[in-house]
């Protein structure tokens, strides 16, 4: 299937269900963060409630790429705490962060794009075995691995028949668009069972049929039960999608609430909206 063509209505939706104890999964106190005396993220707080989907925006050079960066291990804050699941997290490393169930996407892609599409899949799964000496001489250990493997090539395939980009498998990551990319992106974010996503652009520089089917796929995700935290600059798409809206300015918190409410905000039409509605 090519990105103009419409997806199906009827595709499932390969992934689990997922049951956190806390209605407040994601966490943020007090995050600071400067560089060479800019200080790029001041004091914010906030939380990302289980099965929402929250839009995060601001202007260029508000701080909201670094406050992912900070959220997901890639900075360590100067002070303040991330905490998930009930856990404190702060400045663990991302690899770290992920295998505890809160994944992230990239503005540009980080696809090994001298690798397939399934190659690249099947590097997401958190839990594997892996190849070993001891396992390839240990007549249990090893059907232990390929009985793992198999359900995992059997969920990978799944979840690619759910992006729409299965028959893509074969090809390598480097030759695929930058929309296939995208798809591929969120499909390997999945593969690591997470209870939160934080997506950065995931609709940059993509056309709006594919915009269309990554939102189609948000959405089904987040009536499994799984929970969004979005950096767009697009703000009416955030404003028609996300029930709850985050704009950063100068990094702070500028105002936090129902986009009715973002958009009536006099501060956020001065700062962000440049005087306009």
């Amino acid at each position: 299937m090519s990105e103009t063509d419409e997806p199906a209505d009827d595709a499932a939706i390969p992934v689990q269900s997922v049951d956190l104890d806390s209605d407040v999964p994601l966490e943020v106190e007090g995050l600071r963060k400067t560089f060479g005396g800019i200080t790029a993220v001041d004091d914010v707080s906030f939380g990302v409630e289980k099965g929402s989907l929250t839009g995060l925006i601001g202007p260029n050079g508000a701080g909201k790429s670094t406050t992912f960066n900070l959220i997901t291990g890639m900075h360590e804050p100067d002070s303040g705490a991330v905490r998930f699941n009930g856990e404190d997290v702060t400045g663990l490393p991302p690899h770290e962060i992920a295998t505890r169930g809160l994944a992230r996407t990239f503005q540009i892609a980080r696809e090994l794009e001298e690798m397939t599409v399934l190659e690249n899949m099947m590097l997401a799964p958190k839990g594997q075995m892996g190849e070993s000496l001891w396992r390839s001489v240990t007549p249990g250990l090893r059907n232990d691995v390929q009985r793992q493997e198999t359900e995992q090539l059997e969920r990978v395939w799944d979840v690619l028949d759910f992006f729409e980009i299965d028959h893509l498998a074969e090809e390598y990551a480097g030759n695929l668009s930058g929309g296939q990319r995208k798809l591929l992106e969120m499909a390997r974010a999945l593969l690591t069972d997470p209870d939160v996503l934080l997506l950065d652009e995931p609709f940059a520089g993509v056309n709006p049929s594919l915009e269309k089917r990554l939102l189609e796929h948000v959405h089904d995700l987040r009536e499994e039960g799984y929970t969004f935290l979005i950096v767009e600059h697009d703000m009416d798409l955030i404003m028609e999608n996300c029930e709850r809206v985050i704009v950063m300015h100068q990094g702070r918190i500028l105002k936090d609430g129902t986009p009715t409410e973002v958009k009536q905000s006099e501060d956020v039409i001065e700062a962000y909206l440049g005087g306009e509605v």
